[in-house]
């Protein structure tokens, strides 16, 4: 016997789908919190000075024209973000915005290919049609916002 979901704010029908494939999560933990920050250096030096955290992991992503820094949290980390180029989503983030914030939220899954297939039959729009590199050695995809809750999703496979 299927159940029937549906898009967040949809009055129309939603899509059939098996109870299992329902009701078996595709999210493990949440990988991190993304702050876009316009100042690496000083929200480095917030998070050691206020909490102690210290950098666990820095690295350029040159095809999101980012830098990040991650802070080790338990199992997850926060992650902070800058642009490296006025391109970059993160920049035009920044500039909407007018300052730091939360950026997005990256769950780990088993499978990235398999829970962005798994979003889009479900009918909810992506930002990526095919999960791509991350960094740390990661595979990554996100879901748009709209579809989301408003929230930027990011699936991460480690």
């Amino acid at each position: 016997m299927g159940i029937t979901v549906r898009r967040p704010g949809d009055d129309e029908p939603g899509v059939e789908m098996s109870e299992s494939a329902a009701t078996k999560p595709l999210l493990t933990e949440i990988d991190h919190v993304a702050i876009a920050v316009p100042d690496l250096g000083a929200a480095i030096d917030y998070y050691r000075e206020t909490f102690g955290a210290v950098v666990d992991h820095r690295e350029v992503v040159e095809s999101d024209g980012v830098e990040e820094a991650l802070l080790k949290v338990a199992e997850s980390y926060v992650q902070l973000l800058t642009p490296t180029r006025p391109d970059s989503t993160v920049a035009k983030w920044l500039d909407k915005k007018g300052g730091p914030g939360i950026h997005h939220v990256g769950y780990r899954v088993a499978d990235c290919a398999e829970a962005l297939e798994s979003v889009k039959r479900q009918g909810f729009r992506v930002l990526d049609d095919q999960p791509r590199p991350g960094s740390r050695g990661t595979t990554v995809a996100f879901i748009h916002p709209k579809d989301a809750l408003g929230t930027l999703i990011e699936l991460v496979q480690e």
